[in-house]
C-alpha cells in the first residue's frame, strides 16, 4: 500500500518533517499545527464510528499528500526565515550605524593625524554597505510578511531575490568590516587595549554569529521545492 493511501498521522508528520527545510522552531510550530488538524479530523471520524486506524488514514488522505503539502509548508518556512534574518539585520545595522563612531571617541589617537585616504574611503563604503543592507532588510521584512499571507509566484520570487541580495550584502559587509578593523589595529596599536573597542568587537562578533545563523536557516529554506512555478 502506498504511503499516501495508507499513512497514519505519525507517518505523515514524520515524512513532512524529513522533507521540510527551515528554522527549527518555526518548523516545529508548523508540524504542531498540522498534528492538531489531523488529530481533530481523525477524532471526528472516530466519533462517526470508524476504528482509530481507519479514522487516521481518512484524516491523512483528506489532509493531502506530501507533494501537495510541501509547497505551502516550505513557502511559510522560507517566509519566516526571511523575516527572522531581516529583523536581526535591521537591529544590527541600526546599532552599527548609530554607535560605530562611539568606539573611537576619547581615544588617544582620535586627535592625531588623519588616517590614509584609503582607510577613510573604506570606512565610508562600509557605512554605505550597511545603509543598503538595512534597505534590503526592510524589503525582506515586508516581503516575508506578504509571502506568509499571499504566497503568489511574484511575491515568492521577489522574496528570494531580496533574500539572496541581503545575504550577499551581509557577506560583503562582514569582509569590509573585518578589513577595517584589521587596518585600524595596524594604524593604532592602542586600539587593542581601548575598552570601547574591545567591547565593540565582542558585541559585533556576537551579532555576526546571530546573523550568520539566520542567513544559514534562510538559505536552507530555499532548498525546498520551487514554489513559484505554476
Amino acid at each position: 500500500m502506498r504511503v499516501d493511501q495508507g499513512a497514519r498521522v505519525e507517518d505523515r508528520l514524520r515524512e513532512l518533517s524529513g522533507r521540510l527545510h527551515g528554522p527549527t522552531r518555526l518548523k516545529a510550530d508548523l508540524l504542531t499545527e498540522a498534528r492538531h488538524a489531523l488529530e481533530d479530523a481523525a477524532e471526528a471520524y472516530r466519533e462517526g464510528g470508524l476504528p482509530r486506524a481507519e479514522a487516521e488514514r481518512r484524516a491523512v488522505a483528506e489532509f493531502g499528500s506530501v507533494a501537495q503539502l510541501l509547497p505551502g509548508f516550505q513557502a511559510e518556512l522560507a517566509a519566516g526565515a526571511l523575516r527572522g534574518l531581516a529583523l536581526r539585520t535591521l537591529a544590527v545595522a541600526v546599532v552599527l550605524m548609530a554607535a560605530g563612531d562611539l568606539t573611537w571617541r576619547g581615544s588617544s589617537w582620535s586627535a592625531g593625524p588623519r588616517p590614509p585616504a584609503g582607510y577613510l574611503l573604506l570606512s565610508a563604503a562600509l557605512n554605505g554597505i550597511w545603509g543598503l543592507v538595512a534597505g534590503l532588510a526592510l524589503a525582506g521584512l515586508l516581503l516575508g510578511v506578504l509571502a506568509a499571507r499571499w504566497a503568489s509566484p511574484g511575491v515568492l520570487r521577489a522574496a528570494r531575490v531580496v533574500g539572496f541580495g541581503l545575504t550577499g550584502g551581509l557577506a560583503v559587509g562582514a569582509v569590509a568590516g573585518g578589513a577595517l578593523f584589521g587596518w585600524s589595529v595596524r594604524l593604532w596599536d592602542a586600539a587593542l587595549t581601548w575598552p570601547p573597542m574591545i567591547i565593540g568587537a565582542v558585541v559585533v562578533s556576537a551579532a555576526w554569529f546571530a546573523l550568520a545563523r539566520s542567513a544559514r536557516w534562510w538559505l536552507l529554506s530555499t532548498r525546498g521545492p520551487r514554489l513559484a512555478r505554476r
